[in-house]
């Protein structure tokens, strides 16, 4: 019912929405005397902050047709290599002959589209040959391919991974860090040969038990019957995907809204002064993000929900407990980290991270304690918050240019960067994992200073 009330109020809005943006456009018209006044462009503004708050934001493109490479401009073909039921997956195919790191970059099945990935890629690609899994909109999947959970997730992971053979390096971005740890260590058990070279972990919930987060609190705190009931639609008959269970897109929003609703309404009024004041360049960076971040799709309930219980509730991958059933057996088959010792480990994590806190991915470490320790490195981008794990100068300048240095270590047959690319971002290596400066205690032990500090600050008196 909520998604029939939801799909109902936007079709309401629809002539309120179209009639802002044609006073919008009569008074943005520079044929308009009024467009010049300040009486004219608070119309406009007005009327394109109603438009933007009511509009249903589509998928939007990759839009990377080109890279940068020693100075010289290559063009990139986005080529689609596999294509599932829930995911496809998507090779940016570079016109250069050079010989880098193949990567695959598991992009979050968590409400946005991996376009949000746009950024990573994009910085990736000079040096890499990047492929990407563009996970599809449940409600656009007809309820006759089935169902799709986590065990789902890891089978269509291994499935990729077996496609680009053993050459490959995974970076998984926040929630998948779970389940690419998971499918690694179920590679390793099974000794395949197609293990990857490399994973990175970034910014993933592998221990969410470590340092606890709003996020994992509301995860924790409330019964699965709760999640099931309260957030669990069923998509109505007009879309293709009709009848299937899911967790909303729209939902999925309103909770990443209110998680930092202040800041969100800010940035709004910020971006309504400036289209008043004619700041055009701040006025598009704001519908470049906003442009992306409200475009949401909606998650198979299966997967919602079984991630909820295994990753949030129960912990059951570093308590040792997860299983992982085999699509052609039937077989619950364990998930054992232990196993994993090809595959070297590099562990990313923000200081500011305030959906996967410090230490939650450093945990991945423990779990792969047969991993030899020249295979394992950690890095803590201090002032970074979630996204700028993946995203923005920091992403870069400084963590990128580590995981490139990481890669290669690794895959020592690939050409070098170029000198010129490196004198925008320098090489540099990771650190090696201690588990005396890394590990959980250590930790633990900087998030009670962390705590204590905050207590003192608010308890010492304020100056007259």
């Amino acid at each position: 019912m909520l998604y029939h009330l939801y799909d109902l109020q936007h079709a309401l809005l629809t002539p309120a929405r179209f009639a802002a943006e044609m006073t919008r456009a009569a008074f943005q018209n520079p044929w308009n005397p009024v467009s010049h006044t300040q009486m004219g462009r608070t119309i406009a503004a007005s009327a394109e902050v109603f438009e933007r708050v009511t509009r249903r934001f589509g998928e939007p493109e990759w839009g990377l047709p080109e890279t940068v490479i020693d100075g010289k401009t290559v063009k990139v073909t986005e080529e689609t290599v596999v294509e599932k039921a829930f995911c496809q997956l998507i090779h940016f195919k570079r016109a250069t002959k050079r010989k880098d790191p193949r990567v695959l970059i598991v992009a979050p099945m968590s409400g946005h589209y991996a376009t949000l990935l746009r950024g990573t890629v994009e910085a990736l690609l000079p040096h890499h040959d990047v492929y990407v899994t563009d996970w599809t909109d449940a409600r656009q999947v007809p309820l006759s391919e089935g169902r799709f959970n986590l065990d789902d997730f890891i089978t269509y992971l291994r499935e990729f991974m077996s496609l680009l053979g053993p050459q490959t390096h995974l970076i998984a971005v926040c929630q998948p860090a779970v389940p690419v740890l998971a499918a690694v260590s179920l590679m390793a058990s099974d000794e395949d040969p197609n293990q990857p070279l490399s994973m990175t972990l970034m910014g993933g919930p592998v221990d969410t038990r470590i340092s606890k987060t709003a996020v994992n609190t509301l995860a924790e705190e409330r019964p699965l019957s709760w999640f099931e009931n309260a957030v669990i639609e069923t998509v109505p008959a007009y879309y293709p995907g009709a009848f299937r269970k899911v967790y909303p897109g729209f939902l999925q929003l309103s909770g990443f809204m209110s998680m930092n609703l202040d800041r969100h309404v800010g940035s709004h009024m910020k971006f309504f002064q400036h289209l008043v004041k004619g700041d055009g360049e701040s006025a598009e960076f704001h519908r470049k993000f906003y442009n992306e971040y409200n475009a949401v799709m909606d998650m198979p309930a299966e997967f919602y929900v079984q991630t909820i219980d295994t990753v949030f509730q129960r912990h059951l991958l570093p308590r040792g407990q997860m299983k992982w059933r085999d699509p052609l057996t039937h077989k619950l088959v364990d998930v054992r980290p232990s196993d994993v010792e090809h595959t070297a480990l590099l562990t990313i994590e923000g200081e500011l991270d305030d959906i996967s806190s410090r230490g939650q991915t450093t945990a991945a470490h423990d779990l792969c304690y047969n991993l030899p320790q020249r295979k394992q490195f950690h890095h803590l981008q201090m002032n970074c918050g979630h996204y700028g794990i993946f995203n923005g100068s920091r992403w870069r300048t400084e963590i990128m240019p580590r995981i490139r240095h990481f890669m290669r270590e690794f895959d020592p047959g690939c050409d070098p960067v170029p000198a010129r690319d490196l004198a925008g971002a320098p090489d540099v290596a990771p650190d090696r994992f201690n588990r005396d400066k890394h590990g959980i205690a250590a930790t633990r032990r900087w998030l009670k200073e962390r705590d204590n500090t905050k207590r003192e600050k608010k308890d010492a008196p304020q100056d007259a």
